[in-house]
């Protein structure tokens, strides 16, 4: 059985059958509904129910509250649609969505760029172009059937004809199934799987608003892709990109930011370490990343926030940009859900 999914304000609507959640059966007809982790651990996906009815699979408290439960919001990751179903969701995009593919890719290159950051450089298959926003992000298919999510570190246009490749940054999680094959035993040429590209983080060009850039950690991986795309496009609205870490080598490609500096005269950039040691000489910003934004901007209406990371990080920067004039509708989120997030309660 199949039921209608109408979404508001846009009136764009798509069929969903019994046995999937609504965000697989929008995201397989390319209907643009903002989500991330696709697991209930991040909230992205959260909208509210206008009409119809749902059963929602397990998820996390922090996700969605009770409160907003009790409001009629869902989470489209874990919503099944009992009959037809009207959605308000203000993010979706007319023509955002670009076709989800699976293909084999070849590690092309391995760069080590800290001690538990690797730059891995996947060639695409040449044969057919893969398609995806600046700010999105592929899966790993693994043999077990499980999935590891990555954001894309690179633009689209970067793109080579011919030998096209992406690459992501990929922290170590010590005992992690899949990172301690990446920093153990993964060679050049050796063939993966991958799906993508998924995720609604991507840049909002339509708008003129000052733009602030918040990632930690690997959260750096897509905010990189926004910044050579906003290069590329020509994109001069004011920026400040906040990295944070807790010491300063975690801003692994900081040299990298330095350049693009004296390329785009709009940038400014505020690293910010929260636990440097007495040997790291640090003589920059410390504390939490999401707290110098504030301290720099104690009011954020007017302003964009594209932010990455840690969930702890992207969560409290929500929470307290919002308070501070921030408008719901204007915050973007990557929030970096490992497999042990995931699994919290």
């Amino acid at each position: 059985m199949s039921f209608q999914i109408v979404v508001q304000p846009s009136g764009r609507h798509f069929s969903t059958e019994a046995d999937e959640t609504i965000l697989a059966a929008g995201i397989r007809q390319g209907i643009g509904l903002p989500y991330g982790c696709k697991d209930g651990a991040c909230g992205s996906c959260k909208c509210k129910k206008i009409a119809g009815d749902v059963t929602m699979a397990e998820y996390q408290a922090k996700a969605l509250s009770a409160d907003e439960l009790a409001q009629g919001f869902v989470l489209t990751c874990r919503a099944t649609a009992l009959s037809d179903v009207v959605l308000e969701s203000k993010q979706v995009v007319e023509a955002g969505a670009f076709p989800i593919k699976k293909m084999p890719v070849r590690v092309q290159a391995l760069e080590k760029l800290s001690h538990d950051v690797m730059r891995v450089q996947l060639q695409l298959p040449a044969a057919e172009p893969f398609q995806f926003h600046a700010g999105q992000y592929v899966e790993f298919l693994l043999r077990d059937g499980s999935r590891r999510a990555y954001s894309m570190g690179n633009a689209p246009h970067s793109l080579v004809a011919g030998a096209p490749s992406i690459e992501l940054h990929i922290r170590h999680m010590p005992g992690g199934k899949f990172t301690d094959h990446v920093f153990g035993a993964m060679k050049e040429k050796e063939i993966q799987r991958v799906e993508g590209p998924f995720g609604s983080f991507f840049l909002r060009e339509d708008s003129t608003a000052p733009i602030v850039l918040l990632a930690s950690g690997t959260g750096f991986a897509p905010i990189k892709a926004l910044l050579e795309h906003m290069q590329h496009k020509g994109i001069n609205r004011p920026t400040r990109l906040y990295w944070g870490g807790r010491r300063p080598a975690d801003l692994y490609l900081n040299d990298w930011v330095i350049a693009q500096l004296a390329l785009m005269p709009n940038l400014q950039y505020i690293p910010v370490v929260s636990d440097a040691l007495p040997e790291d000489h640090w003589t920059g910003r410390t504390g939490f990343v999401h707290s110098a934004v504030l301290q720099d901007t104690p009011s954020l209406n007017g302003y964009q926030v594209y932010a990455c990371g840690a969930p702890i990080v992207v969560d409290s920067a929500r929470r307290d940009y919002i308070a501070n004039g921030l408008s719901e509708d204007e915050f973007f989120a990557d929030s970096f859900t490992s497999e042990a997030d995931k699994a919290q309660g």
